[in-house]
């Protein structure tokens, strides 16, 4: 038989599932993960939740800035919901199977949320420069209409640059095993299972993130460099430290988002053993849209204010019904 038949035969035995190994080597450990995942999964959506409601019901919340992270704790959401649910009925059940189109459908929205998160950060980058550095054209140049065009602009580009990604991984066949050593369809192992799979899959994979994962940071970093330059030239200690504060919330979710994300991919290398790249992803799935409502909630002042003043509109409604 040649090569080519070989491959061809395994290609036919493929099974019509894939089978997600994740955590099935920890036997009896697996329902301590399931409570564990369980409470973290609901942290996260209560708590991007939270931030979303907030800043709906407070006037004061409405500005750019808040309009951009109201999308991206959306994001969030969804990005940890199309993973932790599968997580966790896989985490009690025997049979740790998930259809092709299943698998296709997590992948493509995971791809979806990532890449827009990431066009979202480069957006509330240029908020807080123009912020900073353009002060009083700052109503003018972030309209209403233009926090929508840009908000609109990062959702369809994780649109159809995931659709893209997704239709181009799962149009190929798929060849040998289809064991997963993965909790999820995580897209850099599914690929290795291709029938096909060479450089050029490595290719398009590489040129994809730096398009539009590393594309998105460069503007980043030069928004910050426009807003590290106007800061320097403020005069007195505490305007600088006033004016840089209003970037520490951004600039520690960018910093977390991107630090979890590019130190997953640098490890997560075709040399990494299946038994350690689910643990890899682990950082980013897991403590990224956990922390960021936390980042907010903890380190803005607005939201503090905003906060109280519902607590206290709730209190006061209360005692008025009394």
């Amino acid at each position: 038989m040649t090569n080519l038949e070989s491959r061809s035969a395994e290609n036919q035995t493929f099974s019509d599932h894939f089978i997600l190994v994740g955590f099935s080597y920890l036997n009896k450990l697996q329902i301590l993960l399931f409570l564990v995942f369980s409470v973290i999964y609901l942290f996260t959506v209560m708590g991007n939740l939270f931030i979303i409601l907030l800043i709906k019901v407070n006037s004061s919340l409405q500005t750019p800035m808040y309009f951009f992270v109201v999308n991206l704790s959306f994001s969030e959401m969804c990005y940890t919901t199309s993973v932790f649910p599968q997580l966790l009925i896989h985490l009690v059940v025997e049979e740790k199977t998930i259809s092709i189109a299943g698998c296709a459908a997590q992948m493509y929205i995971y791809f979806i949320m990532g890449l827009t998160a990431c066009c979202l950060l480069a957006a509330m980058a240029y908020d807080r420069y123009v912020a900073i550095c353009h002060p009083l054209h700052y109503t003018t140049i972030l309209s209403g209409r233009t926090c929508v065009q840009l908000a609109g602009a990062s959702w369809m580009i994780g649109i159809l640059v995931a659709g893209a990604q997704t239709t181009l991984l799962f149009s190929q066949p798929f060849c040998g095993s289809n064991r997963v050593h993965h909790y999820y369809c995580d897209s850099q192992t599914v690929e290795k299972m291709l029938c096909n799979y060479s450089w050029k899959n490595v290719l398009v994979s590489l040129c994809m993130m730096v398009l539009f994962v590393m594309g998105p940071f460069l503007l980043i970093i030069l928004s910050y460099i426009g807003i590290i330059s106007t800061i320097l030239k403020v005069s007195s200690v505490e305007g600088r430290h006033k004016a840089f504060s209003t970037c520490s919330s951004h600039l520690a979710v960018v910093t977390l988002i991107y630090g979890t994300g590019l130190l997953g991919n640098l490890i997560h290398t075709p040399s990494s053993t299946s038994d350690n790249s689910h643990l890899i992803s682990l950082p980013y799935m897991v403590l990224t849209p956990m922390l960021n409502p936390i980042i907010y909630a903890l380190r803005n002042k607005d939201v503090h204010g905003a906060f109280r003043n519902t607590i206290g509109k709730v209190i006061f409604s209360h005692k008025r019904r009394c």
